[in-house]
């Protein structure tokens, strides 16, 4: 009955971009979360969280943490360093007090962020400016 029929234990492919793990505006969590598909956060998290896919913290998500996803999206408060892989954004109601490092970085009107950032690539840039020449050299 169970366990007869078991599956591999891969990691289900994420549908749609929704959520697979949710944590409610009624539930308090301190710990470390580590989860392989995206993870939505309506309530309160204290302590370190990495996520494989996306994380969402709801306008009711209260989080202090150190956070690595590959996107994070803010509409809630967050306290702590964010490392998103690829994007961070941070809507009109959210509020980020803390470090950050990203490749991409959208603040909408009325959102914080208190800190500082810290853009990644994967692309090795030449140095376009050239440093300036001092009025002896001319």
């Amino acid at each position: 009955m169970f366990g007869s029929n078991r599956k591999s234990a891969q990691p289900q492919p994420v549908v749609n971009g929704r959520a697979e793990t949710v944590i409610g505006a009624n539930t308090r969590f301190v710990g470390t979360l580590n989860a392989e598909g995206n993870v939505r956060i309506d309530g309160a998290v204290e302590g370190d969280i990495e996520v494989v896919g996306n994380l969402i913290i709801g306008e009711t998500g209260r989080v202090i943490a150190t956070i690595k996803a590959r996107n994070v999206h803010v509409s809630g408060a967050v306290k702590g360093q964010i490392t998103a892989l690829e994007q961070l954004e941070i809507s009109p109601t959210g509020k980020v007090w803390g470090d950050i490092t990203t490749a991409a970085l959208h603040i909408e009107p009325g959102g914080l962020f208190r800190g500082q950032s810290s853009m990644t690539t994967n692309i090795e840039e030449p140095l376009l400016l050239e440093a300036p020449r001092s009025s002896s050299e001319s």
